[in-house]
């Protein structure tokens, strides 16, 4: 077996909360990046997927378990890794030359040296002849070109990538990602292994060799399995499809395991793990997709003009959207009950054709009852204002049930997805200069309302 460059044991995550508990954000971990693999990994927006990366890359610190180098405890050692980011992260004020020459200027390799490796890493990627433009001459793709440069500059063992194409138009970034395979499969890059960090169900089973898909909640590795697909891959081939239809399925059936298995014929066949369904878990708040009203109600129409079943694969190639920006809206429409998931196919129900069908006004009812039938925030909120004698309460109280439950960032994410559904239902008018909700009656303008966002 083949000796990890990366291992890491039992690592955990979790940050502290002002009123002395954690919000555990990895869960028990243990994954190994071996050398001459490509692995992906797979998650849904705010699940640690980045969290995961930092600590993989010696970026940030578990807080238990161990990391390991090539079988040694890392030890707040800096290993041998490089990370490309979503953002470019260039310095405006340098040259590109300049800007793939700064890690090692930080390392303090020589002046010619340096020049020299930056220059080859500069031809590698195809910036021969910009090393004196500044970034504000590059287009997107040029800018990501010159974080690739400086990233292999350094030769590291592991190549880390965060998101790497996700900021990028679709035609420059499959141009890039077809770029990248090609270095890696003619060994055209000095480095032994790539972890990338993505999004796109379609962009991972394309590039690796390895897929990862992380649960949340806290975040844990709900699927490893290899993709044993020859290079180049055809998108368009059955089996290409069918393993995608696979990922679909694992990220929209949370509550199940689902195994991989590969058959001598080669075709991939699915079947759920038996006897592994995740357990439910206690104390444990209920968490919001992110979606906005706008999004669920275009959803269910387009399902409904297409008699009420797609297959989400077909249906996120149509739509040109990545899974991280649809599953939010699939998954707030299944739990209001408006469609249902299964298999990878998205189905609607009675509640979403009706909703399809209404007028303005009726959707509204329609949200409101499905909103206080399912969601447990709005039900306390509509709850505690129908209680209270001025039928008002500040915001601040809802976050500080939250804070419970979710890190910062996340608390506001919830709130304002709980805002922005209980004002289009009708549920409470929100002022957010003084913060607070008030019960309002479905159908009545009140007096200074702060118009929610679809």
């Amino acid at each position: 077996m083949t000796e990890p460059i990366i291992e890491a044991r039992a690592i955990e995550k979790s940050y502290p909360q002002p009123d002395g508990t954690r919000v555990q954000v990895i869960g028990l971990t243990n994954l190994e990046i071996e050398p001459g693999k490509i692995v992906a990994l797979l998650g849904a927006s705010g699940c640690g997927k980045s969290t995961l990366l930092r600590i993989l890359s010696g970026l940030a610190e578990p807080s238990s378990g161990g990391l390991f180098w090539h079988g040694h405890p890392l030890n707040g050692q800096t290993p041998n890794v490089a990370i490309v980011f979503q953002s470019f992260a260039l310095f405006p004020w340098l040259t590109v030359l300049e800007n793939v020459e700064a890690p090692l200027e930080a390392r303090g390799v020589a002046a010619v040296e340096r020049r020299k490796r930056a220059l080859r890493a500069l031809d590698t990627v195809g910036l021969d002849g910009f090393e004196t433009a500044y970034p504000k001459e590059l287009s997107g793709g040029m800018k990501q070109r010159v974080g690739f440069a400086r990233a292999l500059v350094v030769e590291p063992e592991v190549l880390f990538m965060d998101e790497p194409f996700s900021a990028l138009d679709v035609l420059t970034a499959e141009n890039l990602r077809g770029e990248l395979l090609e270095l890696w499969l003619n060994k055209k890059i000095p480095t032994s292994a790539i972890f990338i960090v993505t999004h796109n169900i379609e962009e991972a089973v394309m590039l690796s060799d390895r897929i990862l898909v992380l649960g949340r909640n806290p975040a844990r590795i709900r699927s490893d399995f290899e993709v044993k697909l020859p290079h180049p891959r055809d998108r368009k081939s059955r089996r290409f499809v069918e393993l995608v239809d696979f990922i679909y399925k694992i990220m929209t059936e949370p509550d199940v395991e689902h195994i991989l298995t590969q058959e001598e014929s080669g075709m991939i066949a699915v079947a759920p793990a038996a006897g592994k369904s995740r357990p439910s878990k206690t104390a444990t708040y209920q968490r919001l997709p992110h979606a906005r009203v706008g999004g669920m109600a275009g959803l269910v129409e387009l399902l409904h003009d297409r008699g009420g079943h797609e297959d989400l694969f077909r249906l996120s190639e149509e739509l040109v959207m990545d899974v991280e920006d649809l599953l939010p809206i699939l998954e707030a429409c299944v739990l209001l009950g408006f469609a249902k998931l299964k298999e990878g196919d998205v189905d609607l129900t009675p509640a979403g054709a009706a909703f399809a069908d209404a007028d303005i006004q009726t959707r509204k009812v329609l949200f409101r009852e499905a909103a206080l039938s399912h969601v447990t925030m709005l039900k306390q909120i509509d709850s505690i204002l129908k209680r209270k004698s001025d039928h008002s309460i500040t915001d601040e109280f809802f976050h500080d049930i939250l804070d419970e439950h979710f890190s910062e960032d996340e608390v506001q994410r919830q709130l304002d997805t709980a805002l922005n559904w209980g004002r289009y239902a009708e549920i409470f008018d929100y002022d957010r200069e003084s913060g607070r909700l008030v019960q309002s009656e479905p159908g009545v303008e009140t007096a200074n309302p702060t118009p929610p966002q679809s």
